[in-house]
């Protein structure tokens, strides 16, 4: 547990809800703007624990 648990919670609370909020109605650009909105999450994420922010990053096919 970290320092920022709340903080990442709250992020990833965040994150989930723009994929919950995605349907089978939503177009490419909708579903390109929660993918990117979600890349910004998790490199805020990293800011607070590293480590943890790497992970889902790479979860993405990102090395960032």
């Amino acid at each position: 547990m970290t320092y920022y648990s709340k903080e990442i919670d709250e992020l990833l609370r965040t994150d989930c809800s723009l994929y919950a909020n995605l349907g089978l109605d939503s177009t490419k650009t909708e579903r390109e703007e929660v993918r990117k909105r979600s890349i910004n999450i998790y490199r805020t994420i990293k800011t607070l624990d590293k480590e943890l922010g790497d992970e889902f990053l790479l979860t993405m096919n990102l090395k960032q």
